[in-house]
């Protein structure tokens, strides 16, 4: 796995910014396989390609040109560092926490009858 840079680009239209997004997404969706076996993950790649969409799908909305070219940035430096490993197993499992944790408790007697502060 290549080390890649990307320097932060002004986007000159939105259609600009859409094709870069793109790009992104098709990079992540491809490099599914590769953070499966590179982390050791016990997950299928289908569930890892349907957390990538859902994580692109929270920022839909964003109609702001700098706001997407900083998303943009951000989400090429969290690919170069999942890609090349990086980061921890935990880091990549915190993603996938709030479908495999029990709901938290919301007041005081559930809280106390969980044993947790």
């Amino acid at each position: 796995m290549s080390a890649l840079t990307f320097k932060t680009t002004v986007s000159p239209s939105l259609t600009e910014a859409k094709q870069r997004v793109l790009h992104l997404y098709r990079d992540w969706q491809r490099a599914a396989p590769k953070v499966v076996s590179g982390y050791l993950l016990d997950i299928p790649i289908s569930a890892v390609r349907a957390k990538i969409r859902e994580e692109f799908e929270k920022n839909r909305h964003v109609q702001n040109l700098r706001v997407i070219d900083i998303l943009i940035f951000k989400g090429r430096a969290e690919y170069q560092e999942t890609v090349n490993i990086w980061k921890l197993e935990t880091h990549v499992m915190n993603y996938f926490s709030k479908e495999e944790s029990p709901p938290k408790p919301q007041s005081f007697l559930e809280t106390f009858y969980e044993g947790r502060d």
